[in-house]
């Protein structure tokens, strides 16, 4: 999930700037960070990771694809309702 994290973080910064409020960041920041674990991404230390414990892309997005999905929605759902 670090990974993840990392991996966005470019996209964070083009995405985040100080014209947003923090609900629009929090809801940037948690989709970012969902969104990054649904796949395997593509950088070495996952990818050696991933080989290692036998997962294949596919493997994986069959899992994280669906239940990523359903993270996504109970948390807009949370922000929307004002829970989280």
């Amino acid at each position: 999930m670090v990974s993840a994290i990392l991996d966005n973080a470019t996209l964070a910064a083009a995405d985040i700037g100080p014209s947003l409020s923090v609900a629009q960041i929090k809801s940037a920041l948690l989709g970012l960070l969902i969104s990054g674990g649904m796949l395997i991404p593509g950088n070495i230390p996952n990818i050696i990771a991933a080989h290692a414990l036998h997962i294949t892309s596919t493997e994986w997005a069959r899992l994280g694809v669906p239940l990523g999905l359903i993270i996504m929605t109970g948390t807009a759902l949370l922000l929307w309702l004002g829970l989280l």
